[in-house]
């Protein structure tokens, strides 16, 4: 089992946020991660929720921007929050853009022999990180949740409908619904995967969606001032396949938000909640 080394922790609603790296056999790399450990871990296992964040983000900016800390808490839950990409695997062009390489993971099994050594982010969150985090910390392995942001809200929906017997749960900010059919996933999707279609549709959430029974709790925000919303993030097709699911009620438009952390931020309690609903109760 990989040894963790601390490399941050801070006392928060009588639980601690902490932060490790290791190295991750599935990346081939060191990786860092995020973990807030609620105050009832002293009395037993806890449920635990995974946390995906978007574009250009590392394994800090939700446990330091969501305020999801406090609701956690009250919850009894772990949240554990991983990096985006492997960093400084030494592959060329990996820092030339934002949405490409470093930062921008995607959250797929690159396969493309430039990308495949390190870029196996599919694995490190589904095997390596939840076998890692079940051997540290004291949690219910069978009650796991996973929610995220942007390109991580992507990776949330398409893990989750991927694997509906490991996740109880799912939720989602602003998700790239449809990665195959907007720039930002055509350019991860061609670059990891290679150019053939049909390879992209096990990663792609609503190809992997319009399969689904639609079973899992679900949960999605998407504000109507996003500047990513008409050509990136396919809410209205998301919606379309929602309704045809009777799941229309569990997607919202809120009005007035953007993209950013203070989305987020305003409605964090409500997706603790829906993940608490379905691991607690």
């Amino acid at each position: 089992m990989a040894k963790l080394k601390k490399i941050g922790e801070s006392k928060i609603f009588g639980g601690w946020t902490k932060m490790f790296q290791h190295y991750s056999k599935s990346c081939s790399c060191v990786m860092k991660f995020s973990v807030f450990l609620p105050p009832q871990m002293g009395r037993g296992p806890v449920p635990v929720l995974t946390w995906l964040s978007g574009l250009t983000c590392t394994h800090e900016n939700f446990i330091t921007k969501a305020g999801a800390q406090k609701f956690a808490a009250e919850h009894g839950i772990v949240l554990v929050a991983p990096d985006t990409s492997p960093r400084g695997a030494g592959i060329e062009g990996e820092e030339e853009s934002y949405d490409l390489g470093t930062g921008a993971g995607f959250y797929v099994n690159a396969t493309q022999e430039k990308w495949s050594e390190h870029y196996q982010m599919y694995d490190y969150i589904v095997e390596e990180l939840p076998i890692l985090v079940a051997d540290q910390f004291d949690i219910i392995p069978d009650r796991q949740g996973i929610f995220g942001h942007s390109m991580g809200g992507h990776g949330a929906l398409m893990i989750a409908f991927r694997n509906p017997d490991r996740f109880k749960s799912v939720s989602a900010f602003a998700p790239i619904y449809a990665p195959s059919q907007c720039d930002w996933g055509r350019k991860a999707f061609s670059n990891y995967l290679g150019k053939n279609r049909e390879d992209w549709k096990s990663y792609d959430s609503h190809e992997l969606f319009s399969q689904t029974s639609g079973q899992i709790p679900l949960l999605v925000d998407q504000g109507d001032a996003d500047q990513f919303l008409e050509k990136e993030l396919n809410f209205a097709l998301f919606c379309q396949t929602a309704s045809e699911k009777g799941l229309c009620a569990n997607l919202r438009l809120q009005k007035g938000y953007d993209h950013s952390y203070y989305f987020i931020a305003s409605f964090i309690e409500d997706h603790i909640r829906h993940h608490a609903k379905a691991l607690c109760e």
